[in-house]
């Protein structure tokens, strides 16, 4: 997926109740409920339909490591449906969302103003509606280079415009080299 994506989806799963299954045959008889059988598991994940009838009767305990991340990420994207779509409602009506990101932030103004990119770590709270926008656009498969021009559009509002009150003549946000990026609900 994407850093941005990626950033969300684990904001979304500290809104989870219970801890999702860990070992390998918890996990494969997870999806195989949810999926309907052994034989989608086996497509979705690349393995036969055997192997994976092997760890739902514990018969094989420890995946490689490219089967163990798979499996991870598909239980935890599956994992509490109506728990994630409630926090992402909630995140998106009334509380918003925290972005912590360390990344080059610049911007185009007019001429005469200190427009230079620079390394700036900030921990903002966003507005619903941003959050709104950042959901939709995950939800509707937005590329990387999408969701991070709506996180700039959030940064230009937020940080560089302060609501309005500053900074109107402000065109675009330059939101590059990101190094670390964390959202929490």
């Amino acid at each position: 997926m994407s850093l941005i994506g990626d950033g969300l989806n684990k904001a979304v799963q500290k809104a989870f109740t219970r801890p999702a299954p860990k070992s390998a045959g918890a996990q494969m008889r997870y999806l195989v409920k949810q999926l309907g059988g052994t034989k989608a598991v086996a497509q979705m994940l690349r393995v036969s339909q055997r192997t994976v009838e092997r760890y739902v009767k514990d018969q094989i305990k420890k995946p490689r490591a490219d089967l163990a991340g798979r499996l991870d990420g598909e239980v935890k994207q599956r994992w509490q449906p109506q728990i994630r779509a409630k926090a992402k409602a909630k995140a998106a009506s009334t509380d918003g969302i925290m972005i912590d990101v360390r990344a080059r932030l610049g911007y185009t103004a007019p001429i005469g103003s200190t427009d230079q990119d620079r390394i700036r770590h900030l921990t903002l709270a966003l507005p619903p509606v941003h959050a709104a926008r950042l959901f939709e656009a995950q939800e509707q498969g937005a590329s990387d280079a999408r969701l991070q021009e709506i996180a700039a559009e959030a940064l230009k509002e937020v940080y560089f415009q302060d609501g309005g009150r500053r900074a109107g003549s402000l065109d675009e946000v330059r939101f590059t080299d990101i190094e670390h990026l964390e959202f929490d609900l």
